[in-house]
């Protein structure tokens, strides 16, 4: 409830830090789109709708566990 209570004073809640996160992961990671063929190469049968939003879902939930300090330290 304090997020919510700050969010006026220009605090941002971990879900928006997630979210900023996956955004930027998936951009450069290339995931939860589908892949395109490039000169001379050809897609394979590529992936289902589901299996990208599924993808981007679980980057998500792994964006937000590292944004509150919850991944696991390797």
């Amino acid at each position: 409830m304090d997020a919510i209570n700050n969010a006026g004073l220009g605090a941002r809640r971990n879900e928006d830090i997630a979210l900023d996160l996956l955004k930027f992961v998936a951009g450069v990671a290339n995931v939860g789109r589908p892949a395109t063929s490039s000169t001379g190469f050809t897609a394979g049968g590529g992936a289902k709708l589901e299996d990208h939003e599924t993808e981007l879902l679980e980057l998500y939930g792994r964006c937000l566990k590292a944004v509150e300090g919850k991944g696991a330290a390797k």
